[in-house]
């Protein structure tokens, strides 16, 4: 079996980040599907708004727009 790799606590804050960007992108009129394809085909676009500061309901604004 491969071991699991244990996430740092940047990269387990930015995960919880991308959830909180989830949860306001559905609140938005996405699907839960669309929402988590668009953070995952975006992925650098997004991490780069979470160390410019934004918070998720920013960045979902910014996804929206």
């Amino acid at each position: 079996m491969a071991k699991k790799e244990a996430l740092d606590e940047e990269t387990l804050a930015v995960i919880q980040w991308c959830i909180e960007v989830e949860a306001f992108l559905i609140a938005g009129g996405a699907s839960q599907a669309q929402a988590q394809e668009h953070i995952e085909e975006e992925v650098e676009w997004f991490t780069d708004l979470f160390y410019d500061g934004l918070t998720p309901e920013q960045a979902a604004k910014e996804a929206l727009a």
